[in-house]
């Protein structure tokens, strides 16, 4: 039987494509370009955490569409989205 972690709780993190670079495989938006629940700037993206979850354009994405890291989330061919495209980041961490 697996353990249940008696607390968790959610960040979440708000930015557009257009804070993204590079292209194709290579796509990552910046931990630092984001802003948190508190409307302030994120400064990274949490080190320790049980899942994430992606939505753009306020569409939730399945696993393979990105990775994150505590200074990237990267998007491969996000470039091809509109930059106005709102990306949001939900972390849970236990």
């Amino acid at each position: 039987m697996a353990i249940i972690k008696p607390f968790m709780a959610s960040r979440k993190f708000t930015a557009t494509i257009g804070d993204g670079t590079g292209t194709g495989a290579t796509f990552a938006i910046a931990a630092t370009t984001f802003t948190d629940d508190a409307g302030a700037a994120a400064t990274a993206f949490p080190g320790s955490f049980a899942y994430y979850v992606l939505y753009i354009n306020a569409q939730i994405q399945t696993a393979d569409t990105s990775t994150l890291t505590t200074t990237t989330i990267t998007i491969p061919g996000g470039d091809a989205l509109d930059a106005a495209t709102p990306i949001v980041v939900e972390v849970v961490v236990n």
